[in-house]
């Protein structure tokens, strides 16, 4: 039994360093990107409705989807795609997303 285990091993061994080169060779996943002059918008929906289907609704694509604290995704919106959002129904708040800092004792 311990000679079929060392033959298999060494097998195993013999393939992994192909199938690593393939996996190098192998092209990455095109992801979609908005254009990068289309500013960055926090949209928050009703509880009620998907925030992943609201921004599949404009074709937007989601950079976070948020079911926690918040209930909405961001991405990078064209002028158009956030006109759409703020007339949509259960679309709560369209904002830009920016910087914020806290100051207090």
């Amino acid at each position: 039994m311990s000679v079929t285990v060392a033959a298999l091993a060494a097998a195993v061994v013999a393939v992994l360093p192909a199938t690593a080169a393939a996996a190098a060779d192998a092209p990455e996943p095109v992801r979609h990107a908005a254009p990068a002059d289309h500013a960055s918008y926090i949209v928050t929906v009703r509880r009620d409705l998907d925030p992943a289907a609201v921004a599949r609704t404009v074709g937007a694509a989601p950079q976070y989807v948020y079911r926690t604290a918040l209930h909405g995704f961001s991405a990078r919106l064209s002028p158009g795609q956030v006109a759409a959002l703020r007339a949509m129904p259960g679309v709560e708040a369209v904002r830009a997303d920016g910087q914020v800092s806290g100051f207090g004792t």
